[in-house]
């Protein structure tokens, strides 16, 4: 017999995926204005931004295997915020890069993207989940069908090219990138497994 979650717990799980994520951009506005990031916080919004959208971008991809491991159905509507929030988290890197880091130089960005493969494989990533988030409405959802489905299998791609945007990103030290890929790719596989 499988004991289904209260209806409590998941209201205040839906809660804490919409709370978390705000509270952690407020911290991250006080953490810039009392210089915790260092002298030049720019990089640092720009990379804490990049890693809370990874973050939840996986959070996202480990919401279908739990419920269908633990057949709790109710957790399968935190699907949708998570991966919205992840969207809002790469959006904001994203913006953070060009209007923070570049000062919407648009012939610097342009060269940038050029020169640059891990920019390109990052943008590529924001792009799929633009369209995610943006066919992810539930009209939409339904006027799709079956094409839905289809096209919101590209969050396998996203989960593999963001780890990968994130190595190519430093300079040095691979472990942390290494690790997030290697948990990506664990999450892919497990949910290929059938339950």
């Amino acid at each position: 017999m499988v004991l289904r979650l209260p209806r409590w717990v998941l209201l205040t799980l839906h809660l804490l995926v919409h709370l978390l994520p705000l509270l952690a951009l407020g911290w991250l506005v006080l953490a810039a204005n009392a210089g915790l990031l260092g002298g030049d916080p720019v990089p640092g919004i720009i990379h804490w931004l990049g890693k809370g959208a990874l973050n939840l971008l996986l959070l996202c991809l480990l919401v279908s295997p739990l419920a269908k491991g633990f057949r709790q159905g109710g957790l399968m509507r935190l699907r949708r915020p998570l991966g919205l929030w992840a969207l809002a988290y790469a959006t904001l890197h994203v913006v953070s890069w060009m209007l923070l880091d570049l000062q919407l130089a648009w012939g610097q960005i342009g060269s940038e993207l050029v020169k640059r493969n891990y920019i390109v494989l990052g943008m590529a990533a924001w792009l799929i989940l633009l369209v995610l988030g943006v066919t992810s409405w539930p009209r939409l959802v339904r006027k799709m069908g079956r094409r839905w489905q289809t096209l919101h299998r590209s969050i396998y791609l996203a989960a593999l090219l963001v780890p990968v945007h994130y190595w190519w990103s430093l300079k040095s030290g691979w472990q942390e990138p290494a690790i997030y890929l290697l948990i990506s790719v664990s999450l892919l596989a497990w949910r290929r497994r059938p339950f």
